[in-house]
């Protein structure tokens, strides 16, 4: 059996039925040309064929109740897996747009996960305009972050158009898995030798965690030192509790776009989606007559996994930043982020590697604390809003021949967070992803049309030339349900 690391279980604790902690991606495609009328049934049916399973894929836990999930979760390998449970073809009603499409995937997102059964399913959903289909993977969060989420469904892909006989997601094996150091079978002078390492290395980064959290803390007391602190958001719209039922929004833009205005502004790409987020947040609050007097905040997720590894799990720091919200010139607003975004870096980077994770389990704790104790969404958050940037693959891929034309990310939410945008990118393109409260956050489909409008403005600010020369912006209309 193995045990999961700290923050992987901190999701297990706090999954619920108005709070499941499922991670998911959608994968859009477009059938091969000349392919017969039977291609998607035979591509299922090739995929249940497949009856080897690989981890992440086999993990069931070994405690499913409640209890088990809080004290010592482990997981163990499933031999008896149901294919037929698990993966599922669906078929989406005429005209099969991108809105019947995100109203499939807000529901199936909505369902929580089976805790007697490994923690995922894949649904094949075919019937979408323009002879495509979609493929929609979730899994749960105590098994994957964005990073290592994004890897495992990259794994399954081809370069090459013309392979065919391709394995199924759960299949594929990474190249190489680093040996665990919670195997069981670790011997007893092993596991003395990491106790001691632990140790060792806890006293040595005492000094150093103590002085980010007295930073944090400086932070509050200082604001004009410009480092977002946990806590200094207001409480917003965002913030209250959730339902289980879900909304999912996307949008697409040219990467080319954000990384030109990015250059402009003498900015990171991450600081034009930051703006663009809180710029349609900005709009959508205003609307609702309910625009905090101060700005809201946006916990960042940083991923902290080297660039080769493979392995699954959580390997994830935290930035807070300052979205500006209060800030009515556009210009103005960007600048403020940018600080903003300068000062939570040189925090974070103070920290040596190995305090990372320390340090996002402490800046996290409250957090979960908030979820644990059911006061999430019933005092001041830690942070309004999760924004991330997950980098995907650079080229196209192909399964089965079948062209992946986009891919976006399907996120969590949790009481006292209501709204998770996360972008992804493909192929030059960046994938905006929005998962929202449908009751807490109704008409939230509006963001991703708001997140366009404001590209296009920024864009008329710093390179007027360029925007009057644009006949269209390059998106998508969004799905929504």
């Amino acid at each position: 059996m193995k045990r999961l690391a700290t923050l992987d279980a901190s999701w297990l604790a706090v999954d619920s039925e108005d709070t499941p902690m499922h991670v998911g991606t959608m994968q859009i495609f477009s059938v091969p040309e000349g392919a017969p009328e039977t291609f998607l049934r035979d591509v299922v049916e090739r995929m249940k064929a497949q009856r080897e399973v690989a981890k992440p894929w086999c993990y069931k836990l070994s405690y499913p109740g409640n209890l088990g999930r809080l004290i010592a979760p482990k997981w163990k390998i499933d031999d008896d897996i149901d294919l037929d449970y698990h993966v599922r073809h669906s078929a989406l009603p005429r005209p099969g747009s991108e809105r019947e499409l995100g109203v499939l995937i807000s529901r199936l997102h909505s369902n929580r996960l089976d805790f007697s059964r490994p923690l995922w399913e894949c649904h094949i959903i075919e019937g979408l305009e323009n002879n495509r289909f979609a493929l929609y993977t979730k899994m749960h969060h105590s098994l994957i972050d964005g990073i290592s989420g994004v890897r495992l469904m990259q794994r399954v892909l081809s370069t090459d158009p013309n392979e065919t006989n391709m394995l199924p997601p759960w299949a594929v094996r990474p190249d190489q898995l680093r040996a665990s150091k919670d195997d069981d079978e670790a011997s007893i002078a092993a596991a003395v030798s990491h106790a001691l390492d632990a140790l060792k290395l806890q006293a040595d980064m005492a000094p150093r965690l103590w002085g980010a959290a007295s930073r944090l803390i400086n932070s509050v007391r200082h604001p004009e030192d410009e480092l977002t602190a946990p806590f200094t958001g207001p409480v917003s719209l965002l913030n209250h509790r959730v339902t289980g039922q879900r909304r999912f929004a996307t949008q697409h833009y040219q990467m080319e776009r954000i990384r030109k205005l990015a250059k402009v502004a003498h900015g990171s790409l991450n600081d034009i989606v930051l703006y663009l987020c809180g710029t349609a947040l900005r709009r959508f609050l205003t609307e609702q007559g309910e625009l905090p007097e101060t700005s809201l905040t946006a916990g960042i997720p940083v991923s902290i996994r080297p660039a080769d590894d493979q392995n699954t799990g959580n390997q994830i720091s935290f930035m807070i930043a300052s979205l500006a919200t209060d800030e009515a010139d556009p210009l103005t607003r960007l600048q403020d982020i940018k600080n903003s975004t300068k000062k939570a870096k040189e925090h974070l980077q103070k920290l040596p590697k190995a305090a990372l994770t320390q340090y996002t389990m402490m800046l996290m704790s409250p957090y979960i604390l908030q979820l644990v104790t059911g006061m999430g969404g019933r005092m001041r958050p830690v942070f309004n809003v999760t924004i991330s940037n997950v980098p995907g693959p650079s080229q196209a891929l192909y399964y089965e021949g079948a062209k992946l034309e986009a891919m976006y990310p399907v996120s969590l939410i949790a009481h006292g967070g209501a709204l998770n945008i996360t972008c992804l990118s493909y192929d030059g393109s960046l994938n905006f992803g929005y998962t929202g409260c449908r009751d807490t956050l109704p008409s939230m489909q509006k963001l991703a049309v708001y997140t366009g409008e404001a590209l296009d403005e920024l864009e008329s600010l710093l390179m007027p030339d360029a925007a009057s020369n644009t006949e269209a912006p390059e998106s998508r209309a969004p799905a929504k349900a």
